[in-house]
């Protein structure tokens, strides 16, 4: 790292930011198809293993907006815009926009270092580390393929704020990526060191803009939560 580090609030390698249950949800948009809130950072999209994992965005919002179905999923540490379905019809038709890579995502990360580029396209397959789950790792040979679309919104001595555009939707994706250039995003007790990890009180990473096809118009819809840092 170079420069002087800007105070902020200070947290152990593993700790986790956990979004209290009684949290609201913001609703960014609701219709009789689809669901879009703004997910917060310590909170999984589906239950994980385990009863100690059944709180959930879905089982959340599934109280309020009963048969809402998960679309795509964020990690439980990243904040920001997710979609739900409301009926089946729609939850096949955004699920097959999503496969078929017709959505546009855009994430803003605060990351360590100051990059040299303005603008970059990290292509570097992923797979699995079965060595160290729940990682995943960078393998030419045998990863799938993975491209992010970078830019640098803005410097500052020792990090950066950057615009993520993935092109595919590979688990642990930009956070790889953006590790593997070199500039690991604060907070992220998977890819980063001790010191970046401890630099901000979550993971830096936020889904800030989705652009989908409404399943019966079929007009884009833009869908965006601010940015909560």
């Amino acid at each position: 790292m170079t420069g002087t580090r800007r105070s902020a609030p200070r947290i152990r390698a593993g700790d986790r930011v956990t979004a209290p249950a009684d949290a609201p949800i913001p609703v960014l948009h609701v219709d009789a198809q689809i669901l879009a809130v703004d997910k917060p950072t310590g909170l999984l999209s589906v239950p994980g293993i385990g009863p100690e994992k059944a709180d959930c965005l879905v089982a959340r919002l599934q109280s309020a907006y009963p048969g809402c179905r998960i679309v795509h999923r964020l990690d439980r540490d990243t904040s920001g815009v997710i979609v739900l379905a409301r009926d089946a019809a729609s939850h096949r038709d955004l699920s097959v926009q999503f496969q078929d890579r017709r959505v546009g995502k855009h994430y803003l990360a605060w990351v360590a270092d100051v990059p040299a580029f303005d603008e970059i396209i990290v292509d570097q397959p992923l797979r699995k580390d079965l060595d160290r789950p729940p990682r995943q790792m960078i393998d030419p040979r045998h990863g799938r393929p993975s491209r992010t679309a970078i830019t640098v919104l803005r410097r500052e001595p020792d990090r950066a704020l950057l615009e993520l555009r993935p092109e595919t939707g590979r688990s642990h994706q930009l956070r790889v990526h953006c590790a593997f250039l070199g500039h690991p995003i604060l907070g992220d007790d998977l890819y980063a060191p001790p010191d970046i990890i401890a630099a901000a009180p979550r993971l830096m990473l936020h889904a800030w803009r989705l652009r989908i096809h409404h399943p019966v118009d079929r007009r884009p819809r833009v869908l965006e939560a601010p940015s909560p840092f």
